[in-house]
Formats: C-alpha cells, sequence, structure tokens
C-alpha cells in the first residue's frame, strides 16, 4: 500500500505545474494534500473530479472563513468506512486543517497544522491545536492503528533544517514546538522517515526567498507517522524533493498490510 502527502501551496496553482502527471505517475493508494486553498466549488468540473475518473474517491475540506487559505483534501482508491472534518474540539474548527479517513485497517489521519510565525496569539492557537490533536488521536488508538500525515509545520531536530542555530528562536523550531514532538513520539508514534535515514540535508519546504531550493537550504516540517502498532508494517518511507510545483515536495510512505 502506497501513500503520499504532499503540501500543495494551492490546488489551482500545482494543477498548472506537472500535479496530474505527478498524481498518475505516483499510482498511490491514499493522497493527503495540505494548503489547498480551495473551495470544492471554485473549481471547474474537470479540476475538481479528475481524481475519479482514475478510481478515486475525493474527500474535500476548505476553510469556511478566509477563502484562498489553508485546506485539506484526500484522494482514496481503498475503500472508506467513514470520512471526518476537523478535530472533536470546536476551538479549532473552520479552518480546514483535518481530514480523518476510516479504512479496514486502519484511520488515516490527513492534517495541516497551524503556522505560529504570525503572532505569539496564533503560537498558542497552534499549541492548543497540537494538544487536541494529541488527545485526539489517543482516543481514536485505542479501536485502529493511526497513519498520520501532513504539514506539522514545525523541524523535529536540529537535523531537519539548513540553520538550526538561526532559528532557535523562530516559530516552526521553538523548544516548545519540538518538545510537543519528543511528547508525541514518546506517546507511541514513529516518524517513519528517520526509520531508513538518518542523513542530514534531507527537507521537505523551502523558502522561495534567496535561492534557498537551489542551495537546499530547507526544513523537514512534513511527516508521515504511524502509531507504534503499525511499525512492522512500515516498508519504505521516503521524500521526493525533486518534484517541483509547490514550495514543499511530496512525502511517501510504504506499508505491507
Amino acid at each position: 500500500m502506497k501513500l503520499y502527502s504532499w503540501n500543495v501551496n494551492g490546488f489551482r496553482a500545482v494543477l498548472d505545474k506537472g500535479f496530474r502527471d505527478w498524481f498518475r505517475d505516483a499510482d498511490a493508494d491514499v493522497v493527503g494534500l495540505q494548503e489547498t486553498k480551495v473551495h470544492p466549488e471554485q473549481l471547474q468540473k474537470e479540476e475538481r473530479e479528475f481524481p475519479s475518473y482514475q478510481g478515486y474517491q475525493a474527500f474535500w475540506n476548505a476553510s469556511q472563513g478566509k477563502k484562498g487559505y489553508s485546506g485539506v483534501a484526500c484522494f482514496s482508491r481503498i475503500p472508506v468506512l467513514d470520512a471526518v472534518q476537523e478535530l472533536p474540539d470546536h476551538r479549532f474548527h473552520g479552518e480546514g486543517r483535518v481530514i480523518q479517513l476510516e479504512c479496514k485497517e486502519f484511520y488515516f489521519l490527513n492534517v495541516y497544522f497551524p503556522n505560529g510565525q504570525m503572532s505569539q496569539e496564533r503560537l498558542d492557537y497552534k499549541m492548543g491545536f497540537y494538544d487536541a490533536f494529541l488527545d485526539h488521536v489517543q482516543t481514536l488508538r485505542r479501536t485502529k492503528p493511526l497513519v498520520i500525515c501532513g504539514d506539522f509545520n514545525t523541524a523535529h531536530k536540529e537535523i531537519d533544517l539548513k540553520n538550526p542555530q538561526a532559528n532557535a528562536k523562530t516559530s516552526g523550531f521553538l523548544p516548545i514546538e519540538r518538545a510537543w514532538l519528543d511528547a508525541f513520539i514518546a506517546t507511541g508514534y514513529v516518524d517513519t522517515f528517520r526509520m531508513f535515514s538518518a542523513e542530514p540535508g534531507q527537507y521537505t519546504w523551502w523558502t522561495y526567498r534567496f535561492g534557498a531550493r537551489g542551495r537546499n537550504a530547507g526544513w523537514r516540517i512534513d511527516y508521515f507517522f504511524v502509531s507504534d502498532e503499525l511499525k512492522s508494517a512500515v516498508k519504505r518511507a521516503w521524500i521526493e524533493a525533486e518534484i517541483q510545483g509547490s514550495d514543499h515536495c511530496p512525502v511517501g510512505l510504504e506499508l505491507a498490510l
């Protein structure tokens, strides 16, 4: 089973940058997209329905307040028993950040976690979202194992970004954010990419400024986690840094179930 996650930084924009070709070649069982920045009704029929032509069921969760902001989508060609938008905590509804799919063997959660760089208020919102998310997945995990993907908006270790010292006081690499990832992992979740690679220079996001991507001055903030129960099923996890079209690149996971 092959799974993908990609922050596309605008679904309509990435459609014009080779997304359909990538999607076809990926041949994935489930694809989770973040930062789609679109309501499905804003799309042309072909743009909205092309996954179904290839045997995929589409699920969308758009921002209800701001247009052109946030948003997630999932395309699945494996049977979906149930689909849920957002966390149970109503404080975090409306920004279009979560799609939860119940599949036969596991729950698949596609999440676009908040960015805390704008203000202290948004950092507080991000940390509250993190805590509400962990509460939810711990409850969900009593029923089935979990696969969790998305843009976490935090680099975990110094190895996960090019310039850790220069960003030590920047949201996305603050001690409080990194400590939450420590706690998340300690609770029983596995960073699947680090099962296979301990090498530096492996990033998933690069600012559009300063030629950062060409210099590979990036951050690894996009992840696939699995709950411990699925660790033995993980066969491969990878980053497709060569794929253009967004300031993020796709990340993949292969499971043997």
